[in-house]
């Protein structure tokens, strides 16, 4: 798997992808650092993609990614994928905010369109 390894164990960067996104689709828009909001990205586009899909096994595969999360299935499919209906893809947007004062680390917004 190619990507970023964020200086972290493989498990840990699993999770903390799937909490990124996850966040992202319940709140519509979080702060991180650019690596971790680039790394997330593509993950947020093709969960979005499938749930625009709409069928069973649409849904049977974004719960299997987010089991603990229904919820956040469930605006998935009701508020998000219909929002996006006409647009095939670019459902989310990264803008730069500036840098964290205590490491100078590059902060960005991640946000859906």
């Amino acid at each position: 798997m190619d990507g970023r390894k964020l200086g972290r164990s493989m498990g840990h960067r699993l999770a903390l992808y799937k909490n990124l996104t996850v966040s992202v689709l319940r709140y519509e828009r979080v702060r991180t650092t650019e690596a971790k909001a680039k790394e997330v990205q593509g993950r947020i586009e093709k969960a979005i993609t499938l749930a625009k899909r709409g069928d069973l096994s649409a849904r049977r595969a974004i719960i299997s990614q987010f089991p603990t999360e229904p919820l956040v299935v469930t605006k998935l499919f009701d508020e998000i994928a219909p929002k996006y209906a006409d647009r095939s893809s670019g459902f989310t947007r990264i803008v730069k905010i500036g840098p964290r004062p205590g490491d100078a680390a590059e902060i960005v917004q991640i946000e859906l369109v």
